[in-house]
């Protein structure tokens, strides 16, 4: 079973979740709502991807971010930023065979299934 991150109500992740179930993709959502982002979690994120790619400077979030943090982006400030409020990161995150996988399209999902 593979484990979906993002939060419940983004619409993205609705359409993620609607793709896997159609699908047959056994998988489960880890809602950062509802559940804790770990430092451990972040880490594994963070050592699969990069903060360019991960961080959603689009969200509400990240435009609601104080100036001395949006100007002063590094590892450790965004570290922290996102452990804070997770929202700050892309969604939904798709943890499978050593990728991380962020956002959805279907047909990034096709490709990414047919592996298996």
């Amino acid at each position: 079973m593979i484990t979906l991150y993002g939060i419940k109500n983004c619409d993205t992740v609705k359409k993620a979740t609607k793709w896997l179930e159609e699908n047959n993709v056994a998988h489960q959502l880890y809602d950062f709502k509802k559940q804790p982002l770990t430092t451990e979690l972040l880490t594994q994120f963070v050592s699969q991807s990069d903060w360019s790619l991960l961080l959603n400077k689009r969200s509400t979030t990240f435009r609601n971010l104080p100036d001395e943090i949006k100007n002063n982006l590094t590892d450790e400030v965004m570290f922290n930023a996102v452990l804070e409020q997770p929202t700050l990161l892309k969604r939904p995150l798709l943890p499978l065979n050593g990728e991380l996988n962020l956002g959805f399209k279907p047909d990034q999902y096709q490709t990414i299934f047919a592996q298996k």
